[in-house]
């Protein structure tokens, strides 16, 4: 009898396997980089959405008017402590918190833009009030090449975060 031949090569299952997991870990690759700004950018507005929830919560069960300061690199929550805006400190909730890296923003309050504010002694452009009622506003959010987020906050305190159609 003559001795077997080892084989040489790939069986065919052995290639399709191999070529499985090359697409399955192409497609969790896709998923994980694709639609990053599209996460970042929800991940922000719903982070600001709940942060000036919670101030107007505050606002209203401690009697004290909060404001809310938006710049270029990002915004910052004050409290009414007699006439003068004091910041909270950096290891409230409501400390202040940078913009995610090349986020752009738009403010627009009774259909005027806004202007972002400079320096460390900027008036809150937004307020929620010890009787419940916010400045009312339109924050339009960008960030690359996803689509815009707005958030609404309307005089009862109600705030909303939507995507911005595309206009054609």
């Amino acid at each position: 009898m003559a001795p077997a031949r080892a084989a040489h090569g790939f069986t065919l299952i052995e290639v399709l396997v191999v070529v499985v997991i090359i697409a399955v870990l192409a497609a969790a690759l896709t998923l994980a980089v694709g639609g990053g700004s599209e996460r970042k950018l929800a991940g922000e507005s719903e982070r600001f959405q709940a942060l000036l929830g919670h101030a107007c919560d505050e606002a209203q069960l401690g009697g004290r008017e909060i404001g809310v300061v938006l710049g270029g690199d990002g915004y910052a929550f004050l409290r009414l402590d007699g006439s003068q805006w004091r910041p909270f400190p950096r290891d409230d909730e409501l400390r202040a918190r940078p913009w995610s890296a090349g986020l752009r923003f738009e403010l627009r309050r009774d259909g005027r833009a806004i202007e972002p504010a400079v320096g460390e002694r900027a008036v809150p452009q937004l307020v929620c009030f010890s009787s419940g009622e916010l400045t009312p506003f339109a924050l339009t959010l960008s960030l690359g090449d996803a689509a815009p987020q707005r958030i609404d906050g309307d005089e009862d305190g109600a705030v909303r975060v939507h995507a911005v159609e595309a206009h054609r």
